[in-house]
């Protein structure tokens, strides 16, 4: 992938997907329209995880294309797993978040793992297990730092107590990575990240939060009343759990601006079709300029916010060291994107827009948590602000 790389300015080139790149968007379409698109409206108002879509990804093996190949994955980069939850996220929000959960939760343990759990975790994820990502709890959401689950060492296990919030895909998750204070006195340095087993002695899961949005992947409270597990389940070493956890959602929040593009696109792909056929006044509204200046505005922040997505995705890929401002901003900038296209394709639709019968009201409902979760954009605002001023 030539994005962003250096040269003497013109091999303008470079800047594009790679064929690989291509007939992978291409893949993950057909299969989008096919298996996901058809489900998507079901799947929002039954409010349940589609198993049958997690064993459409799983077969085509786009449910963790970022693993790689030494556990059995794919090993895509960066800009490759993007798209997979891009093309998604375009048909089906709540179907989106299988691949990128299972990034989002397996990334510490590429980061900061031990082989023997990258051997155990890794590959079982690339085989079609799913990991979530627990390290918001009630009373510690953006300020993370102050969570009080805690983990204590006993002889060859760790044993973990507290409770999580807001846990993406749990109840269906095979394995959890868990933040839990090690040591009180140490703050953020006494944070350690671990993986637990849905069949851990002493975890379980709560019931499902009702929500407004993409309804189709379960949100829960994770539980551990004397959850034991293993010694060598710690990611890293004790204290470093904070610290692997910022690193992770520098290349997680990537796949947020992802899915939040693809809803975008989604919702503008949508309204073009829409204004093209529906008639007012005689003819189409497609013709009537004031649609035309909403839909070319609705169409430059879509693709103002893939070129972003894509160029944080090569950083990451190529480990700069400014991938936080950049992962930061493209999250918030398709995040946004996301809801302000969404809302005018519902705009655009009139009263249709407001019902159930089409797709773009479920778009811009499922468009919101993109704007809160990963870090709301307010806090990745200031994340940017102090890349900048640091």
């Amino acid at each position: 992938m030539g994005i962003g790389a250096a040269n003497d300015g013109s091999d303008f080139d470079q800047y594009q997907l790679t064929p690989e790149q291509q007939q992978l968007r291409a893949a993950v379409r057909e299969l989008a329209e096919d298996k996901i698109a058809p489900r998507a409206a079901a799947i929002d108002e039954e409010g349940e995880f589609p198993f049958d879509v997690l064993d459409a990804l799983n077969r085509a093996g786009f449910n963790a294309v970022h693993i790689p190949e030494e556990y059995g994955g794919a090993g895509a980069d960066a800009i490759s797993a993007c798209i997979v939850v891009e093309e998604v996220a375009r048909v089906c929000a709540s179907s989106s978040l299988i691949p990128a959960v299972n990034k989002l939760g397996s990334q510490p343990i590429i980061l900061s793992g031990s082989e023997a759990l990258k051997k155990d975790v890794l590959t079982a994820i690339a085989d079609g297990a799913m990991i979530s990502y627990a390290l918001s709890e009630r009373e510690a959401g953006s300020d993370a730092a102050s969570m009080r689950t805690r983990a204590r060492r006993d002889g060859d296990s760790w044993v973990l107590n507290g409770t999580k919030c807001w846990i993406t895909n749990a109840g269906v998750s095979t394995y959890y990575t868990v933040m839990a204070v090690t040591d009180p006195e140490q703050g953020a340095n006494g944070i350690s990240a671990f993986v637990v087993h849905k069949d851990d002695p002493g975890f379980s899961v709560g019931a499902k939060e009702r929500k407004l949005g993409i309804k189709g992947s379960p949100t829960c409270e994770i539980y551990f009343e004397d959850c034991r597990i293993p010694v060598d389940r710690i990611i890293g070493e004790p204290g470093t759990g904070f610290k692997t956890a910022l690193r992770t959602l520098d290349h997680t929040r990537l796949a947020i601006g992802a899915q939040a593009l693809g809803i975008a696109q989604g919702a503008l792909d949508q309204a073009v079709a829409y204004v093209k056929q529906r008639k007012q006044f005689g003819k189409r509204i497609a013709d009537f300029q004031g649609i035309q200046f909403m839909l070319a505005d609705m169409a430059m922040r879509v693709e103002a916010s893939r070129h972003l997505v894509y160029a944080a995705a090569a950083r990451a890929e190529r480990n700069e060291p400014n991938l936080t401002f950049t992962s930061s901003a493209a999250k918030v900038f398709a995040s946004d994107t996301a809801m302000s296209v969404t809302t005018d394709a519902v705009q655009l639709f009139g009263g249709y827009g407001f019902t159930k019968d089409f797709p773009v009201e479920r778009m811009m409902r499922d468009a919101k948590i993109t704007q809160i979760y990963e870090g709301t954009n307010q806090i990745n605002r200031m994340v940017m602000a102090r890349n900048l001023l640091k």
